[in-house]
């Protein structure tokens, strides 16, 4: 996705930025849906044409994962990471509370709401469950770059919260998902959603599909600033090497379609069953991290940060792990992939929402101006 937007004016009047909200989204992000859309048609069309297609994309594999898909994923992942502020990171300490209070929210309250409602509306599609499950995990690292910007909020603190959340998804994101798809179900008497997986084998996942790219977008990110400066990076390598993750996800999600189109033409009401938690998830999580800051008496640019960092979610690292767990053609992988489909429209809507909130809750509250500019 290219995470990109153009900024308004200094001294632009608020209502006029307010009307112009998705004028300023990048072109490639304001019709992601439309995108993908397309590719979900072309990869049905492709596995009604040519069911040859299927073989060939399984002919070699990594790990059980076919070699075109593990490079897709891979580099969905990539330039994302790879525009992440690694270098913010020791910035935590200047703003304690606020960075505790993002915490419990990404990694605790989060990963609740989505089980709850997870298992609330989809209580008899187990797979489409586990995959809402693996998406509330994900914290985002991407587009909420964009909705943080359009929104006013404040952009060195989201810099280091996506650095932050980029490091945490490394370490809590296998016990946390192996904890709530086996362990929390069987304590409200439910059993396990996946029992014949292991912790072993979301972390080996986590690390191939996460770590990697991680690791090679900050190596590109230390050494490409060392040689040509972080304004040639920022404004002119970024630009060009950020859209190229939009092409991994869509040749994912052709592959995907192309091995589930018979399924989804069957039943089509399960994409909706699996948007509807979705949304939800979205509005409940703004709303919870919108109020929080108001009672904390946070000023509106972290509140905004606050909650559009609380309220989206690293999709493409749901899309990775859903398909190199279970599958390309799973349950589990067709629910994380219809996350980017439903996030675009709902994250520009709470945008206007959070616009609207700022002139009449927020009133004349000061920006922030913690230790070291934050």
């Amino acid at each position: 996705m290219s995470q990109t937007a153009s900024v308004p004016p200094a001294g632009q009047d608020p209502s006029t930025a307010d009307r112009t909200v998705v004028a300023r989204l990048a072109w490639l992000d304001r019709y992601l849906p439309l995108w993908i859309f397309l590719a979900m048609a072309a990869g049905i069309a492709l596995g009604a044409l040519a069911p040859g297609a299927k073989g060939a994309f399984g002919a070699l594999s990594i790990g059980g994962v076919s070699l075109p898909i593990a490079v897709g994923l891979l580099w969905m992942m990539y330039p994302v990471l790879a525009k992440v502020k690694y270098e913010e990171l020791g910035r935590v300490r200047e703003a304690g509370e606020q960075f505790g209070v993002s915490l419990v929210l990404n990694w605790a309250i989060g990963p609740v709401i989505m089980f709850a409602l997870a298992w609330l509306f989809l209580p008899d599609l187990p797979e489409y469950r586990t995959g809402l499950i693996l998406v509330g995990l994900a914290r985002c690292i991407a587009m909420v770059l964009i909705w943080n910007m359009l929104a006013g909020g404040n952009d060195a603190y989201c810099a280091v919260l996506v650095a932050l959340n980029s490091v945490f998804q490394i370490v809590l994101y296998s016990p946390l998902a192996y904890a709530f798809l086996v362990v929390v179900p069987g304590w409200f008497g439910q059993p396990g959603t996946v029992v014949d997986i292991s912790m072993g084998e979301i972390a080996r996942n986590v690390l191939i599909f996460l770590g990697i790219p991680l690791a090679a977008g900050a190596l590109t990110r230390h050494v490409m600033v060392g040689r040509r400066g972080l304004d040639w990076y920022d404004h002119v390598l970024m630009p060009r090497l950020g859209p190229t993750a939009l092409v991994g996800l869509l040749f994912t999600i052709v592959v995907m379609f192309s091995l589930q189109g018979d399924k989804i033409l069957a039943e089509p009401w399960d994409v909706v069953r699996i948007a509807v938690p979705l949304v939800l998830y979205f509005v409940l999580m703004f709303a919870v991290s919108m109020g929080l800051s108001w009672w904390r008496g946070y000023p509106y640019d972290l509140a905004a940060t606050q909650s559009f960092t609380a309220a989206s979610n690293n999709f493409e690292l749901a899309i990775a792990v859903a398909v190199a767990t279970f599958g390309i053609a799973s349950g589990e992988a067709l629910a994380t992939v219809v996350g980017p489909l439903v996030e675009v429209p709902v994250l520009v809507g709470l945008v206007y929402v959070a616009l609207w909130v700022r002139r009449r809750f927020f009133g004349e509250r000061r920006a922030a101006a913690l230790v070291g500019g934050l």
